[in-house]
């Protein structure tokens, strides 16, 4: 996965847009940073979630943390292979671990998002 074409938020999600579509999934820092993941919980299939609201929550050994939407957009997907393979956002969070797919509602919102090196500036 190139992370050069990904977007990313100050809370640690990351963003991959696909057309009027988007994956969205958190950070390989983010997973490094609350380690084990043991679970994924995401109810919010087909709603659409605002820029900063939480979408669903992420469940570690050590903390539970809330996982915050980067932009406008209906959650049309959900990643149902973390419900049996949450290690997956351990192992491949960009790529397997990836966790809604959604409809961008306003891809203008994209542009507001850091880039790779913006984003590597808060985490270093």
């Amino acid at each position: 996965m190139d992370t050069n074409s990904l977007k990313y938020t100050q809370d640690h999600e990351w963003i991959r847009v696909e057309g009027e579509f988007a994956y969205v999934g958190i950070t390989d820092f983010a997973q490094g940073e609350l380690g084990d993941i043991v679970y994924v919980e995401i109810e919010t299939l087909n709603e659409s979630v605002k820029m900063g609201d939480v979408f669903g929550t992420i469940e570690a050994v050590k903390t539970v943390s809330d996982l915050f939407m980067p932009v406008d957009g209906e959650i049309v997907e959900v990643n149902t292979t973390l419900e049996d393979q949450p290690e997956n956002v351990n192992n491949d969070p960009y790529g397997e671990g990836w966790m809604v797919k959604i409809k961008l509602e306003n891809p203008s919102q994209v542009s507001e998002l850091l880039d790779l090196a913006s984003y590597e500036k808060i985490t270093s």
